[in-house]
């Protein structure tokens, strides 16, 4: 049985990021392990699980039923209320790790962690797999080599669009103010900086609805050598599927 491991923050990832790749992956026989700063539970964006604060725009921007479920099916897991600890995580312990994301202020920790971005550095040098969507793509794209490049220069991958991002931020910035725009610069801004050139950014296909288990064709998601990345919560079932794929031809070989 692959293992695969989901860092997360103690607070404000995504919850269909995440419940959606966890329900995935465990559906397909892998064996997910969570880990959080300090080993306690963890807890999802709850504006993307209520939509409470989207005003008019809640329907679109929150979690959908897919997500809710999936996330309230994760949190009451056994591996969700027993997490490891960041510092914990041992390349040898697991067949791949994924990065889910998030915008909300508080994934900040995760995105900016020196153990994280050192972890998933020595998973890129062991040639495991790392699934990477939406903003856990910076968090990949901040990790470096021996030679103090980023793991990512050279390769093919997708994030968060910047038209996404900059759609959700003016629907809500008279109210939220910066909550979509962790960072000034773009998800894809800085993904593309750190893949060397911004023709190794693939957009994709407008992402004009979200995927489900029966229409995974509905999401996106790139692949180049052990890395899988996918843009937004509506490419969580394809991501996921495609993780628990790569992850089970290994465990075969």
């Amino acid at each position: 049985m692959s293992r695969v491991v989901i860092p997360i923050p103690l607070s404000d990832f995504d919850p269909t990021e995440t419940g959606v790749t966890w329900k995935m992956l465990t559906q397909a026989g892998v064996k997910v392990v969570f880990a959080t700063p300090n080993a306690q539970v963890g807890a999802g964006d709850p504006r993307m699980i209520t939509g409470e604060g989207l005003g008019p725009w809640s329907w679109f921007l929150k979690a959908d039923r897919n997500g809710q479920r999936a996330y309230r099916e994760m949190i009451e897991s056994e591996e969700f209320r027993r997490p490891i600890a960041w510092e914990q995580i041992s390349v040898a312990d697991f067949d791949g790790i994924v990065l889910p994301g998030g915008h909300a202020p508080r994934m900040k920790s995760y995105l900016e962690s020196g153990i994280l971005q050192n972890k998933v550095s020595e998973f890129f040098k062991s040639n495991k797999i790392v699934g990477a969507i939406c903003h856990g793509v910076v968090l990949a794209a901040r990790s470096k080599d021996s030679a103090g490049k980023s793991v990512l220069t050279g390769r093919k991958a997708t994030a968060l669009l910047q038209s996404q991002e900059l759609t959700a931020w003016a629907l809500t910035c008279l109210w939220l103010k910066n909550y979509y725009r962790t960072y000034r610069e773009t998800v894809q801004a800085e993904v593309a900086r750190h893949l060397g050139s911004p023709k190794n950014f693939i957009s994709g296909p407008t992402p004009l609805k979200r995927d489900s288990m029966k229409n995974l064709n509905a999401g996106f998601v790139v692949e180049d050598g052990n890395l899988i990345s996918a843009r937004w919560p509506g490419d969580s079932h394809r991501f996921g599927h495609a993780v628990a794929q790569r992850l089970n031809e290994s465990d075969a070989r």
